[in-house]
């Protein structure tokens, strides 16, 4: 669910009022999951975030250039990140090396085969999924 507040700021006497979208981090994960048809945890991504707000502006650049077109097929291997046409074409079904358990190619896929999240957000802008602005994603669980 995507929530409306204000953050505040004051400098100098001077009150700043700036509204951002907040959206819940497994709100998020279940908009791109059911969107693209791919397992998704943000939280899972570049070795698992602490509790805590991402800051993303919609539309913004992207850093889909600097994804990678192949990683390794290793669970929690450093390399992680590819580019969103690549996450796009695997299917999520598809084995992880020999490794056929769902539960993990599904943690694979949430740890390591993720797509830049700017990337993301600019393609579910152009969906009409969500509307442009400045949004917080709430990491807690």
């Amino acid at each position: 669910m995507i929530k409306k507040f204000n953050e505040h700021k004051n400098i100098n006497e001077m009150s700043i009022v700036k509204n951002v979208k907040m959206i819940d981090v497994g709100d998020w994960d279940k908009l791109v999951s059911k969107t693209y048809g791919r397992p998704y945890s943000f939280q899972q991504q570049d070795g698992c975030q602490s509790r805590g707000i991402v800051r993303i502006t919609i539309p913004d650049e992207t850093y889909d250039d600097e994804m990678h077109d192949k990683i390794p097929e290793k669970f929690n291997d450093e390399v992680m990140g590819v580019k969103f046409a690549k996450w796009l074409a695997r299917d999520p079904k598809q084995p992880v090396g020999n490794e056929k358990d769902d539960w993990m190619i599904n943690l694979f896929w949430d740890r390591n085969f993720y797509p830049d999240l700017q990337t993301v957000a600019n393609d579910l802008l152009e969906k009409g999924l969500i509307e442009a602005g400045d949004y917080i994603i709430n990491i807690d669980w």
